[in-house]
């Protein structure tokens, strides 16, 4: 980590930029987090990096949101991670509440042509995250097999929990199999979380899972039935954003707050924007009937949805630090890093590539902002506008 401007303000601006443009999802999100804090500003090194990664990948909630929860911690503390998180999180939330409120045509504000560009972007930026961190974490033929393997296991099975199998697999097999010897330890990364702070984390997130629906279900307040069910959301669904939709439809369509039309309208909206799409629970909050503004519905929603995720990665990140020094553990990480690059391909596949290649030009374009991300080392920001100015043209 680099001293200068350790500070809540430079990592809000560094996230907001990328919170307005970070379109794609979360693989998309972890190769631009990539490219803008391993390659540009030198927060940390690509191994520390995919340490992170594979963390956050064992956890349940958002894991391109929890990286970003995590390099705010360790670049400025507590208020860096909530820097991290507003500036990573609220355009899309704001923009999904202002839906909520009516404003139909603001779908419409954006052609069909700069959004197809931008997720050709998002083939860019994955690519780019693939050949990079391939590199680096696959330097010898077992890590490469194990890349392949895993990349191959879970495109056969696209499941959520093959996922979390596949990395776990990894981690037995290079804690029994891979030898890293002369390696030595990662860099040091600090994230200022001591370990008695990691298990008040911890104790809460439990405490909170455990008691909202008995809290909820002896009070009989509908609020609080409608808070158990984001927050359980949030902290016991692997796999990301669209996961947890059916989950959040169960909470809110059959009890009543919302119809069915407008969920969906509410979906189809989220995928028009950039960040992590939880931020669908800020829509869900600023358009259910409730008896709050339907802003601050929205931001109270969005917090219990999201909040599962900031104490799960807060309370493993001072045991994570000391675990992956040791030799054992650094030889699983080596299995693991290599499966998440594996993970990382086939999602630069499936949805990325299937969602946005439809032709030659869709090719064409990629591989042009491919060839600006790695050797002319422009940067992220730019390349995303230019493929959106690119998709309107083509469209």
């Amino acid at each position: 980590m680099k001293p200068q401007e350790r500070t809540p303000a430079e990592v809000f601006f560094a996230f907001l930029a990328l919170g307005l443009t970070s379109f794609g999802g979360p693989v998309a999100h972890l190769g631009y987090f990539r490219a803008e804090f391993v390659e540009r500003r030198r927060w940390l090194d690509d191994r520390s990096y995919g340490d992170l990664v594979a963390l956050c990948q064992f956890l349940p909630g958002p894991a391109s949101s929890q990286v970003g929860m995590a390099l705010g911690l360790a670049r400025a503390g507590w208020l860096g991670s909530l820097a991290a998180w507003i500036g990573f999180t609220m355009p899309s939330a704001l923009a999904m509440i202002a839906f909520a409120y009516g404003i139909a045509h603001w779908g419409g504000a954006v052609s069909g042509g700069a959004v197809h560009g931008l997720k050709v972007a998002a083939v860019a930026i994955v690519a780019q995250a693939v050949w990079g961190m391939a590199k680096s974490l696959c330097p010898d033929r077992p890590r490469a097999a194990m890349a392949i393997a895993a990349a191959l296991l879970v495109l056969a099975a696209p499941l959520p929990a093959a996922q979390v199998g596949v990395i776990a697999l990894a981690g037995v097999v290079g804690w029994k199999l891979l030898k890293v010897p002369g390696a030595g330890p990662v860099a040091h990364v600090s994230y200022g979380v001591s370990r008695r702070a990691g298990v008040i984390a911890l104790s809460l997130f439990a405490l909170l899972l455990a008691g909202l629906p008995l809290l909820a279900a002896v009070s009989g307040d509908p609020m609080l039935k409608l808070l158990d069910g984001f927050y359980r959301a949030g902290a016991l669904v692997f796999g990301g954003g669209h996961v947890v939709l059916p989950l959040l439809q169960a909470a809110v369509v059959p009890s009543g707050f919302i119809g069915n039309s407008e969920f969906l309208a509410g979906y189809g909206a989220a995928q028009a924007v950039p960040g992590p799409l939880f931020t669908f629970a800020a829509y869900l909050g600023a358009a259910m009937h409730l008896p709050i503004a339907p802003w601050a519905g929205g931001l109270l929603f969005l917090v219990a949805i999201f909040l599962p995720a900031f104490l799960l990665v807060a309370g493993a990140l001072p045991f994570w630090d000391a675990l992956r020094g040791r030799d054992g553990v650094r030889a699983a990480m080596a299995g693991i890093n290599a499966a998440v690059v594996g993970l990382l391909l086939a999602a630069l596949y499936d949805p990325v590539w299937t969602s946005a290649i439809r032709g030659r030009a869709d090719f064409a374009l990629a591989l042009a902002a491919f060839g600006l991300l790695v050797y002319a080392r422009v940067s992220p920001v730019l390349v995303v506008a230019l493929a959106a100015l690119a998709g309107v043209v083509l469209g």
